[in-house]
């Protein structure tokens, strides 16, 4: 079984590539982020013909999740529970045993600011109802995009993707590990302790093609699915393509 968490940067814009990756890739289960669009003007009708069916939560221009399964999904959950929050960034469902929790984490900014401060807070919100949710689903993976690069590997230059810079700043890694310390594993470390693998690049500078990047597109899986863990990876492929979101996807895969 293949789990994708993948940032599409504008379902609008990336159907046609999300289509065609659908039909090479064949994932079973894909958490969407950044979908930008209000669910009225979802895709549903087109990724029911692709295979796929969908749970999804969006607004407009802004945010935006959903999870698109080759089986029906159950018992959704939109946004963290107990916590007040306008912003469509988490999704939640059961696919068939699994459940699948997919965040889209708060950017952040930059270091101190109020945004800052509201990620933080968000990940302590977050931290207080994966705790439930692994209490009441052991088969767990909570994927998306992180907007934190886990360590100085998972950053293209260290010296500048330092502990006081967004996205890799002391706080923001620190809650990180605290979600993981709830029994949660990285995925593609358990597979990977490769240097340079990176899941977004930024549009400027040549990013891509220069490599400049960070692994901040995360598969996190519970102690009881470690064992069925077979691989993880990246798929840079659609990177490539024209007019590409700057995430690439980012996978796991279960037996």
């Amino acid at each position: 079984m293949k789990i994708v968490s993948w940032n599409v940067n504008s379902l609008n814009v990336r159907l046609p590539h999300l289509e065609q990756w659908l039909g090479t890739f064949a994932p079973d289960i894909v958490a969407l982020q950044e979908t930008k669009l209000e669910d009225t003007r979802f895709p549903d009708t087109a990724l029911v013909g692709a295979g796929y069916r969908s749970v999804f939560a969006g607004q407009k221009t802004y945010n935006g999740v959903a999870i698109l399964s080759r089986e029906s999904a159950s018992d959704v959950q939109i946004g963290i529970p107990g916590f007040d929050d306008e912003q469509k960034r988490v999704i939640a469902a059961t696919v068939a045993g699994l459940r699948i929790v997919n965040l889209y984490v708060v950017n952040g900014q930059d270091v101190g600011t109020d945004k800052y401060a509201y990620k933080l807070r968000w990940l302590d919100a977050a931290h207080a109802w994966l705790q439930n949710e692994l209490a009441q689903y052991p088969d767990l993976i909570v994927l998306g995009d992180f907007n934190i690069a886990p360590e100085a590997r998972d950053t293209h230059d260290p010296s500048v993707w330092n502990e006081h810079h967004i996205l890799t700043s002391t706080a923001e890694r620190e809650a990180l590990q605290r979600l993981q310390a709830l029994g949660l594993h990285d995925a593609y470390r358990l597979h990977s302790q490769e240097e340079g693998q990176f899941s977004w690049w930024d549009y400027r500078q040549a990013g891509f093609r220069r490599n400049l990047g960070l692994r901040i597109d995360l598969t996190l899986i519970s102690d009881s699915l470690r064992a069925r863990c077979t691989a993880a990876g990246i798929d840079r492929e659609p990177r490539t393509w024209d007019r590409p979101s700057d995430h690439a996807p980012a996978w796991v895969e279960l037996v």
